[in-house]
């Protein structure tokens, strides 16, 4: 049987989209904020798997929109994350998205510390006034970030409380510790999005954040 292709116009493709997946999904127990990520990310991946295997902290939409808001930065593991986030709506708060991993500093100094150009990249990235974290490729990346927060834990126990962390996107893909790591975040106390197992991908990531955007300007 030939294929069907459909007539519509370039401005009605990505609603048409959206429409055919809210079709295809089906019923589903997703607030609309939620579904709002679920749905870009079936979109930017043809995988309506991600609609059983993403998991949301309680608060992490939530303190995503107000990271963006308060102008904070947004911190990345590639460059492919990176440049598929969508950046004409920062100009009304300033935020900036920070990948430093082809930095010939971050290569020497990652060289020389023995660890991943990613983990060094994002240890000197949370120098800046970071509010979200998303990583898509590298889980040595997000085993960083969580060696992070435990380190920050621990200084803080004399005091009254955590300081605040950032919003944590963690969805690296692969094989090796890809699903190892996205486990240890889901298990840990930080505010995060991630994909159980191995999907995920940097258009995963971007795709979230693009959406946290995109609530946040409403």
């Amino acid at each position: 049987m030939p294929a069907t292709i459909k007539k519509i116009g370039p401005r009605e493709i990505e609603a048409e989209s959206f429409r055919m997946i809210e079709e295809e999904l089906g019923p589903h127990d997703f607030d609309s904020e939620t579904f709002a990520v679920v749905q870009r990310v079936i979109h930017a991946t043809g995988d309506f798997s991600f609609a059983e295997n993403l998991r949301f902290s309680g608060d992490a939409i939530i303190r995503g929109i107000e990271a963006l808001r308060q102008g904070k930065h947004i911190l990345t593991d590639v460059n492919m994350v990176a440049t598929g986030i969508s950046k004409p709506l920062f100009k009304q708060w300033g935020n900036r998205v920070i990948c430093s991993i082809g930095d010939e500093e971050v290569a020497q100094k990652a060289q020389a510390a023995g660890t991943t150009r990613a983990e060094m990249a994002i240890e000197q990235g949370m120098e800046n006034d970071i509010g979200i974290i998303a990583i898509g490729n590298a889980p040595t990346a997000l085993l960083q970030v969580l060696k992070m927060h435990s380190t920050m834990g621990s200084k803080q126990e004399s005091t009254a409380g955590p300081a605040p962390f950032p919003l944590v996107i963690g969805v690296p893909v692969g094989f090796v510790n890809a699903a190892e790591s996205k486990t240890l975040l889901h298990e840990s106390q930080l505010p995060f999005i991630t994909s159980l197992g191995r999907k995920g991908g940097s258009p995963v990531a971007a795709a979230i954040v693009n959406t946290l955007v995109r609530l946040a300007a409403q």
